[in-house]
């Protein structure tokens, strides 16, 4: 089971959720999942958007490859995420699309433009 980690009021990240994690954070009052994952990936958890919907939380897929991560399809994910009810949890595989994701998002809020937070992302290793 993938770890879901707490970034700040709004975000949480983590890998593959399970059922027993969507359970979890309803409980906790998260509002919405945010799936980053492509349907021909291998682990995806069987009808996530309709378990997750009957938790009373928003689900939205907006598949995406590590190497797509610019600035048409991360403005997007930014998009979605700012219209998204909070607290939201973001997801992929293992984590690591979030983390990208959820960095540039924070550095964009914060003014950092889009080539300078994109930048420290790939330094980090996260694309």
């Amino acid at each position: 089971m993938n770890i879901v980690r707490k970034i700040n009021d709004e975000l949480a990240i983590a890998g593959q959720v399970t059922l027993y994690q969507l359970k979890q954070i309803a409980d906790e009052g998260y509002k919405s999942v945010l799936n980053l994952r492509l349907p021909d990936e291998t682990g995806l958890l069987v009808d996530e958007q309709q378990k997750t919907e009957l938790l009373g939380l928003y689900y939205v897929n907006l598949p995406t490859k590590s190497e797509d991560i610019n600035n048409q399809g991360t403005f997007q994910i930014y998009q979605t995420i700012i219209e998204l009810p909070k607290p939201i949890l973001i997801h992929c595989d293992n984590s690591i699309r979030s983390a990208a994701i959820v960095l540039l998002y924070i550095a964009i809020k914060q003014g950092i433009t889009f080539e300078k937070a994109l930048e420290k992302i790939i330094n980090l290793g996260l694309i």
